[in-house]
């Protein structure tokens, strides 16, 4: 895949904004007691970029940045867990984007959220040879609804904004 001088470094950038982002978020207090719940303000960088760029890109930005992520954070274990939702997380979304416009790209994010949570509950239930970690799962749905529609209204206002330019 050959990729232009300006999209790598605008794919790059956008890494590294998002692995910031993931950094940061790590060192806030969890804000509840149920594993794996968190923001994912990171996803706001993808959610944008599966509308600005093609997909084998966002795939090469989500495998750097889920690389790094737990490169920098120490966590390689959860490496099958952030891979696992990342890429059901994209591939849901690249099929959906054909039908949502990007004035809708909140409901995009709220698929791509419930599909991460269902990759990362379906990689807990192999990896802990157990199906009760799916208990956790209606939870994790209901908080990724409310994050990804947090990340994705935040995406299409960097979409407008940017638009306007």
């Amino acid at each position: 895949m050959k990729i232009k001088t300006k999209k790598l470094t605008e794919l790059a950038l956008l890494t590294a904004a998002a692995l910031i982002v993931f950094i940061i978020e790590l060192r806030l207090p969890n804000l509840s007691p149920v594993p794996g719940m968190k923001l994912g303000l990171a996803n706001i960088f993808t959610v944008y970029a599966v509308y600005r760029f093609k997909g084998g890109e966002v795939l090469m930005m989500i495998l750097t940045r889920v690389f790094l992520g737990a490169v920098f954070s120490s966590n390689f274990s959860a490496l099958i867990y952030s891979l696992s939702g990342a890429l059901l997380c994209l591939a849901g979304m690249l099929i959906v984007k054909k039908i949502i416009p990007p004035d809708y790209i909140w409901l995009c994010s709220i698929f791509g959220a419930v599909l991460h949570n269902t990759g990362q509950t379906a990689a807990a239930v192999v990896v802990m040879g157990t199906f009760s970690v799916a208990a956790y799962y209606p939870v994790l749905v209901v908080s990724g609804c409310i994050a990804g529609a947090f990340t994705g209204f935040s995406a299409g206002f960097v979409i407008k904004r940017l638009d306007r330019k």
